[in-house]
């Protein structure tokens, strides 16, 4: 893989991580500020990305909303990785009975388009940015379980593991130990990749007035009204649309690369 195009994924990551922990190194505008003098502005020195139909600064809310966007995404896939490890060593360790059962529930959560499963999560629990972590990462738990509990399988059967169990170590020390730590590094890699899926679902939702709720920023919800100005304010739309976009390649690329250097791959 390209390291320049890697090095400058993981910029393009730390810069969004600074803007969610930091924003106003980046802005000094209030998100929330109306001006009705000026709205739908064109970008000008004064507002360097223009602004929306209530004259706040597109700039503000595309900078403060990476905090919303990027918790949707980073904390969906924590609760999938939480639960859907749990459920994956279950059925990795556990008796046959406890392997059938979990897997005929991911098989039946599989069968289902993640997006589909998480409206239906959110529309149980309601809209807000919490249901929305919780229906996104609901709806991950079932491939997240089958990886895990496809590495527990595999490392269940290897010499140290079973070694250590010839040594009369106990059970729990054993997995604590050897299992869990190898079972999920690989999974935690493949998960960085994840991060950009959950975080176009989480901003689908908010798309669709389920997430964030306005008027706090997000780039979804901020999608879902520029919709209605973008022939005569395409700007609105494309730098949210922007910041998604950029969010997901930078994620992908460095989970992909993250997997190519534990496979001890460079190229």
């Amino acid at each position: 893989m390209n390291r320049v195009g890697v090095w400058l994924a993981a910029a393009v990551l730390t810069v969004l991580v600074l803007a969610a922990l930091a924003p106003g190194l980046f802005t000094g505008q209030d998100p929330l500020a109306v001006d009705s003098g000026a709205t739908l502005q064109a970008p000008s020195a004064a507002h360097l990305l223009g602004t929306d139909e209530n004259g706040r600064d597109v700039l503000a809310r595309v900078v403060h909303g990476t905090r919303a966007s990027l918790l949707l995404g980073f904390g969906a896939i924590a609760v999938a990785l939480v639960f859907g490890g749990l459920l994956g060593l279950a059925a990795g360790l556990g008796n046959r009975l406890v392997e059938n059962v979990i897997m005929r529930l991911s098989d039946f959560g599989m069968a289902f388009p993640e997006l589909l499963l998480a409206l239906v999560v959110i529309t149980v629990a309601g809209g807000g940015t919490a249901n929305a972590i919780l229906a996104i990462g609901v709806a991950n738990i079932p491939s997240y379980a089958r990886l895990v509990r496809a590495q527990t399988l595999a490392i269940r059967r290897a010499s140290y593991v079973e070694a250590a169990y010839a040594l009369g170590l106990p059970g729990p020390r054993v997995i604590l130990r050897h299992v869990l730590p190898n079972a999920v590094k690989p999974v935690l890699i493949l998960a960085t990749i994840g991060v950009g899926t959950a975080l176009v679902a989480g901003s689908a939702l908010s798309f669709l007035g389920l997430g964030t709720p306005p008027p706090e920023p997000e780039w979804g919800s901020m999608l879902s009204t520029a919709r209605n100005f973008i022939s005569r304010a395409w700007w609105y739309g494309v730098f949210p649309g922007l910041a998604i976009t950029l969010t997901v390649i930078s994620v992908t690329v460095v989970g992909r690369a993250l997997r190519l250097r534990s496979e001890g791959r460079t190229g």
